[in-house]
């Protein structure tokens, strides 16, 4: 069959065979749905992105701007275990707690000891021997500046503090000690070891806690509102309470809890006693 008869054949069957119209409202009905379902899907996805990317910048928002969970307070001088905190003030100092307080004669330790606010001491000459012991007290008053204490010229810092240090040493003994005083906290401490001074190692300035001022330092009959007036002067509140006490001028301090040198949080309550 030759390429003529071919065509002449098929052009009279299509002559035979009936050819509806063409279905193009079917086919935009169609092209409709699939359109429908395109856009759904696209939304859909498009919500689902978007929704995605609110979570996922929320997310970031909160990582990046929440406040982490609170942690319980690092203490800014954490005790050693044995030992204990004196001072006056925000200085302190580390001591151990099998230290008595005052074990003095004629003014002098007759063994290991912390001495806070030990009130009047009598004459006499004793030999201190290697005994170890931490001072702590107010920094001497200025006699031609009443109400002042004596000018020293800093020539270090503890925790940034200025200080001045200087090292003392005994010569019939194995001590050697440093004194060192804080203008700022008119404090003075003085340690005297037989290994070793390391009382600007030992001295730290906490912000947080206050020691509480001794009454005999003050003068030998401490009146009410004098002790009063130092503890506020040291943001301390005072509860005072009255008891009777021979042979001690009436309003004078007699006791003080607290004990002075005690560290305490800021603010605190010390107790005061006076004789009534």
């Amino acid at each position: 069959m030759n390429e003529a008869k071919l065509t002449e054949l098929l052009e009279h069957a299509g002559e035979r065979t009936a050819v509806s119209p063409p279905p193009i409202e079917a086919m935009r009905s169609g092209a409709t749905r699939r359109r429908r379902r395109r856009t759904a899907v696209w939304s859909a996805a498009g919500t689902a992105l978007a929704v995605a990317a609110v979570i996922g910048a929320s997310t970031v928002l909160t990582n990046n701007d929440a406040v982490p969970p609170q942690q319980p307070p690092v203490a800014a001088n954490p005790v050693p275990e044995g030992m204990r905190l004196v001072g006056l003030g925000h200085a302190a100092i580390a001591v151990p707690k099998d230290w008595p307080t005052n074990r003095l004669k004629c003014g002098t330790p007759t063994a290991a000891t912390v001495i806070v606010d030990p009130g009047p001491q009598g004459y006499c000459y004793l030999k201190r021997g290697s005994v170890d012991s931490v001072e702590v007290a107010p920094m001497p008053m200025n006699p031609e500046k009443p109400g002042s204490t004596i000018e020293v010229k800093p020539n270090g810092t503890i925790d940034g503090v200025p200080v001045y240090r200087e090292g003392v040493s005994f010569t019939d003994t194995t001590l050697c000690g440093d004194s060192v005083q804080i203008p700022s906290l008119k404090v003075w401490m003085t340690v005297y070891a037989s290994k070793g001074c390391p009382a600007e190692d030992q001295i730290r300035i906490l912000p947080d806690l206050t020691g509480v001022p001794g009454f005999r330092s003050l003068d030998l009959e401490t009146s009410q509102a004098k002790y009063v007036a130092a503890l506020k002067g040291y943001g301390l509140v005072a509860m005072v309470v009255s008891k009777p006490a021979s042979g001690v001028p009436k309003g004078s301090v007699t006791a003080v809890s607290p004990v002075p040198g005690t560290m305490v949080p800021n603010g605190s309550t010390v107790t005061v006693t006076i004789a009534g």
